[in-house]
């Protein structure tokens, strides 16, 4: 008998313990349900998110594109001083809705940051070319001066001087002029302060073996045709463009930067959106370095923040394999930077 209530007690327990078991696994079944639910219904909200901002950003930038297209347009046939007042608003119009772009770009696509990319580049080169055919930019004067003395060597003239040693060279611009251009150089070292490319649209093209030093916040950058220099830029507000450009060295802090048939050149790059290479071999991206005595100042003028550097983030518009590195670009080693930039 006693063996017996032994038993019953054994199973009793058995039993219970058991049942305690699967009530366990139910709970626990029931719990991962419950958190699988919340997983896709936080994913619903998020698409949902992703897709009310998508299509803001969609309608905004339109329309505000919209609105500089016809700000261009209006400037057909105006006099110079309405054409000169309405490019003025209409690079405004375009910084802001640079920036507009650069906030968005976490929840954007490729193809809707590419499309907006190119958007805004038709309209920098529209404004440009109604720059340059209704305001046509005034020829520079050169002036030269020794590294040893500092002083004025040469008076102005209006051409290119023949300069074939490493003399620096300062661009005298007239004042009111909203360009500034360097082009045809050799061997030359080109200086140029804050207060002479403050906000202008700065132009570098056909240099040779050069030394470019803009100290400054410039509005754009162009660069076409450099071989074998070194270009060392202050924060640039807006955009960036190369061109042609080999065996060189540049260091430049910037929103955007669209680099086109470039190779075996260097990179030191601050940029707040994403860098873009087409037709390129051998460029190489490390974090700018360059640094001069008003850097911190020309960094707040620009209008960059200081603390989102994204080098090292760049598309290669002919290398569309997902999840293979790009053989057109490469990140420079660190042993490899260059630390030491000659003022």
């Amino acid at each position: 008998m006693e063996a017996m209530a032994e038993h019953s007690q054994e199973t009793r327990v058995t039993g219970e313990s058991g049942a305690d078991k699967i009530q366990e696994r139910l709970q626990r079944r029931h719990q991962a349900r419950a958190e699988d639910a919340e997983r896709k219904k936080e994913a619903k909200e998020s698409r949902s998110v992703a897709e009310e901002k998508s299509e803001y950003f969609s309608s905004t930038f339109n329309a505000e594109r919209a609105s500089i297209e016809e700000l261009l347009s209006s400037c057909s046939g105006a006099d110079r001083a309405v054409v000169t007042q309405t490019l003025e608003e209409a690079t405004v119009k375009t910084l802001q809705l640079q920036k507009f772009l650069n906030d968005s770009m976490l929840f954007l696509t490729q193809y809707e940051l590419r499309r907006a990319q190119d958007a805004l580049q038709k309209l920098l080169t529209s404004s440009a070319d109604i720059r340059e055919e209704a305001l046509p930019k005034k020829k520079f004067a050169f002036r030269a001066r020794s590294k040893a003395t500092d002083k004025v060597s040469a008076p102005p003239v209006t051409d290119t001087p023949a300069v074939t040693d490493s003399t620096k060279v300062d661009v005298v611009a007239p004042a009111e002029s909203v360009q500034c251009c360097f082009s045809n150089m050799d061997n030359v070292c080109v200086i140029k302060t804050a207060e002479e490319i403050h906000k202008q649209d700065v132009l570098l093209t056909h240099l040779t073996n050069c030394k470019v030093r803009l100290f400054g916040s410039p509005s754009t950058l162009h660069m076409t045709h450099i071989d074998n220099c070194e270009i060392l830029c202050g924060p640039v507000s807006s955009s960036v463009f190369v061109d042609h450009c080999r065996n060189s060295t540049l260091a430049i802090p910037c929103q955007q930067l669209r680099t086109h048939n470039t190779t075996d050149t260097q990179v030191y790059l601050h940029i707040t959106s994403r860098a873009i290479v087409e037709d390129c071999r051998g460029v190489g991206f490390a974090p700018f370095t360059f640094s001069y005595p008003t850097l911190d100042e020309d960094f707040i003028v620009s209008g960059l923040d200081r603390d989102r550097n994204n080098w090292s983030q760049v598309d290669d518009f002919n290398w569309l394999a997902a999840g293979t590195p790009s053989p057109n670009w490469t990140v420079i080693p660190e042993a490899d930077r260059k630390t030491n930039w000659e003022l």
